[in-house]
């Protein structure tokens, strides 16, 4: 599925200019400058948004090495650009959108669309986690639905794809013929029709109308009849009876007859009739949203033939898809419900519904913004909020708007109003909110991002960030390094070298790495519980652990015979029906001496591989020893070759490909030849390279940061901190900050031995390191109290801190403490 850029020119009816391109194979589609992924193999479009213009990232792409471009005009200076290609087309987002319609029609197999007003992305998550058991699905990634993120769902299929679910979203008329040029669905699925973006249509049949243009060629239709404006406008059309329609309904016949639906604590039994037969599902979940959600995954799945059973038992697993709804702790034993993003009344009902499933408080307080582009006569449309407001008990509202607050006599419970969010906060105390839940519900435009930070409760000053964005550098960097068929394996054991297990794997999941490796089972359980779906290798699987890791598709390292002989054990006594072969992973000890099977154990391992049809080597690999240090490089080729001799040994022995893997972070960098069938990534990743020019290349990922919480002026020759190690031998400053070793700070820096930089200075650690904080000397340096602290990060690599400690990255890094609170980011 390469493209070329003749190719790609004669798709989109574009001119080449410049250089032609011949040599240039095109897999991958830029439309950030700030994410590239392999530079000689991207195409970059430079679209003009009302915000941005792409054409100006052009000189930067080329400096990163990208060649081909997209454009609407040309450089000044060609000439600048001697070996880049530019196909010269009128309308850049348009010709991404050709070329990603046109890689659509390449395939022919199901495509599921699902459009709606509500829980596209929710429905396409649940979908792909009931039917990733069985089949290769690609999918949108998050909620890129729009006009750019649809042509870039699509441009994932790829040959071994069996099924794809894209959904789109439309926000005025003359969308959606676009949209559905690209996604072209077999199958369409539409979940409601509710009030956001009312503004731009001239009433719901006109949006209805718009959004059904997404099913104009396909082949079956799902829905929910109880949707009456929906059911009408594809009842009256003329094409949509030619569909294979699919209906479910609560109150009327349909496909699938919803009955009786019975909530429990924390889930619900959902009954139904089906063909004549009574059937039912539970599922994890109470709130209405969700219930509505898992009846449109019941339809689709049932419609794809699906037997109930398999289905009703996949649904009691179905698991949260993190959308804009934050939990935090709030002031005065509040808790907050952060959903400050947008306002509309389908959106304001799903957070209402969000906000009772929380028990913590009997009290409930809503804060909400005026409610924009609703398309509704103002006062009909407060009537609505407060008649849902009261309906789900609600026990006091604050209403921040210039519209909400002329509707004050709508609400009948206790209430307060302002005209703006300035308004509210100058009138705030800390007095106004305690032991209630408190759900932020507000439009963009009005700021709640002030109101969050004053209500919400104030953490450790301590905090570890991690740039994603970063992350993703480095993965780059080191696919970059390697051969186009190597596949890779990220190493995120130990908490991800302290950077957070769930959020890294989730972003080198959405950047499509091969494998994940942890330590421990638990490990890879927390991970599939989160929705990571990729390939696991459990590099220390424990016999008390051997159950849960068949339940949750985790692949044991098998090092010894012991452990071979404890997993066949539990294979045995199972109460699984295990009618497929478990993956496994064979360590060979080559040198190391630590774990593996060592050479004169393989022939013996390869009679009992052979001899049980449960087990299915999935990979064969070892552990170098010092791929950082050139002085044992010929140790390193040694272990190499054995590696080489023993795993070609076991291969020749069964009759399918087995994946053999040996190179670490350093070993990609310095042993190229010795790639074998994938590598395994651990530290470089997270920003740690083998040599200072290779370090110059990666991007910091971590940034331990505090602040100051007190400053004190100490007398020459006083003495500071535990055991009076702390000495002042001049009138000295110093500042104490919220970090000890509690937190992962070492005792070894005490006494000047380490050091924190303060508005870009180094401040020498004075005294001994305590357990929860410590004393910096800032004499001379010009701060302030709440002033903020780098431990480490940019200013000062982990590298030169693990020199300081005497030690190296891998324990600075995994050594902060758990109670350190990580902070993601991506630009």
């Amino acid at each position: 599925m390469n493209y070329s850029i003749a190719n790609i020119a004669q798709i989109i009816n574009g001119s080449i200019h410049g250089n032609n391109g011949n040599n240039v194979v095109i897999r991958n589609l830029l439309i950030d400058s700030r994410k590239i992924i392999t530079a000689e193999n991207s195409l970059f479009f430079a679209i003009r948004g009302e915000r941005n213009d792409g054409h100006i990232f052009i000189a930067e792409l080329y400096e990163k090495g990208v060649r081909s471009f997209v454009v609407s005009t040309l450089p000044s200076d060609l000439s600048l650009y001697k070996e880049a290609a530019f196909i010269l087309v009128k309308d850049t987002l348009f010709a991404l959108q050709l070329l990603c319609g046109y890689h659509r029609s390449r395939f022919n197999i199901p495509v599921i669309g699902i459009t709606g007003s509500n829980g596209k992305t929710l429905v396409k998550e649940w979908l792909f986690q009931l039917m990733r058991e069985d089949k290769n699905i690609v999918r949108s990634p998050k909620s890129f639905n729009s006009q750019v993120g649809v042509p870039l769902s699509v441009w994932q299929m790829q040959e071994e794809n069996d099924l794809a679910i894209f959904e789109a979203g439309i926000s005025k008329p003359n969308e959606m013929n676009l949209l559905q040029q690209i996604i072209q669905p077999t199958i369409g699925l539409i979940t409601n029709i509710g009030q956001a973006h009312d503004e731009n249509f001239e009433n719901q049949k006109q949006k209805v109308t718009e959004k059904l243009k997404l099913f104009s060629d396909a082949e079956t239709l799902v829905y929910c009849k109880d949707y009456l404006n929906i059911h009408e406008e594809i009842s009256n059309t003329k094409h949509f009876p030619e569909l294979g329609i699919f209906t479910w309904s609560r109150k009327s016949r349909a496909d699938l007859l919803v009955g009786r639906i019975s909530k429990e604590a924390s889930d619900t039994e959902i009954q139904a009739v089906f063909r004549n037969d009574f059937i039912r599902i539970h599922i994890p979940f109470t709130d209405e949203a969700s219930i509505e959600n898992a009846i449109h995954c019941w339809a689709m799945m049932l419609y794809l033939g699906y037997e109930n059973s398999i289905i009703a038992e996949r649904m009691k697993f179905l698991s949260p898809v993190a959308m804009r709804l934050e939990l935090k702790e709030g002031i005065n034993n509040c808790s907050i419900i952060n959903d400050s993003y947008n306002s509309d009344l389908g959106s304001l009902s799903i957070a209402l519904d969000f906000l009772n499933q929380q028990k913590q408080h009997p009290k409930k307080t809503l804060i909400l913004s005026d409610i924009l582009q609703s398309g509704k006569n103002e006062e009909n449309l407060y009537k609505e909020v407060a008649e849902n407001i009261h309906k789900k008990g609600i026990s006091r509202l604050i209403g921040i708007g210039e519209a909400i607050s002329r509707q004050a006599h709508l609400f009948n419970i206790e209430k307060t109003f302002y005209n703006s969010t300035a308004e509210f906060l100058q009138s705030y105390n800390n007095s106004l909110f305690r032991d209630e839940t408190i759900l932020l519900k507000g439009a963009r435009a009005f700021g709640f991002e002030a109101i969050s930070k004053v209500i919400q409760q104030k953490a450790h000053e301590t905090v570890l960030e991690i740039n994603l964005n970063a992350i993703v550098h480095n993965l780059n960097y080191y696919r970059s390094k390697i051969k186009a068929d190597t596949r890779v394996m990220a190493m995120v054991k130990a908490f991800s070298y302290g950077s957070g297990s769930f959020e890294i794997a989730n972003i080198l999941q959405f950047h499509r790495v091969d494998y994940l490796a942890v330590a421990y089972a638990d490990e890879g359980i927390e991970l599939r519980k989160a929705g990571i779906t990729l390939p696991i290798m459990v590099m220390n699987p424990e016999e008390q652990s051997y159950d849960s890791m068949i339940q949750y598709n985790l692949e044991p390292e098998i090092y010894s015979f012991r452990v071979l002989n404890l997993f066949e054990e539990t294979l045995k006594r199972s109460e699984r029906n295990l009618n497929k072969q478990i993956p496994i992973h064979i360590k060979l000890d080559t040198g190391m001496h630590r774990l593996g099977f060592s050479p004169e154990e393989v022939n013996e391992l390869i009679v009992r591989i052979k001899n049980n049809k449960q087990l299915k080597i999935r990979s064969i690999f070892s552990h170098l020893v010092a791929t950082d240090e050139a002085e044992h490089d010929e140790f390193t080729w040694q272990q190499i070759r054995k590696f080489t001799e023993m795993s070609d040994n076991i291969q020749s022995h069964v009759d399918y490909p087995v994946l053999k893997h040996i190179l670490n972070s350093a070993g990609i960098s310095r042993f190229p030849d010795a790639q074998f069938d994938m590598v395994r990534l651990g530290i470089g990743l997270y920003g740690i390279g083998v040599n200072p020019s290779e370090q110059a290349q990666l991007q910091n990922v971590s940034t331990l940061k505090t602040s100051i919480s007190q400053i004190k002026n100490i007398p020459a020759n006083e003495t500071i901190g535990y055991s009076r190690k702390g000495v002042a031998k001049r009138d000295t400053k110093i500042a104490t900050v919220p970090i000890g070793y509690a937190d992962g700070l070492s005792r070894k820096l005490s006494n000047g031995k380490g050091k924190m930089f303060v508005k870009g200075k180094p401040a020498p650690i004075i005294g001994n390191v305590c357990m929860d904080m410590c004393m910096i000397d800032i004499t001379d340096i010009n701060v302030n109290e709440n002033d903020e602290v780098i431990v480490f990060g940019e200013t000062y690599p982990i590298t030169e801190v693990a020199k300081d400690v005497g030690t190296i990255p891998y324990e600075v890094l995994t050594n902060v403490s758990r109670r350190v609170k990580r902070v993601y980011y991506q630009e």
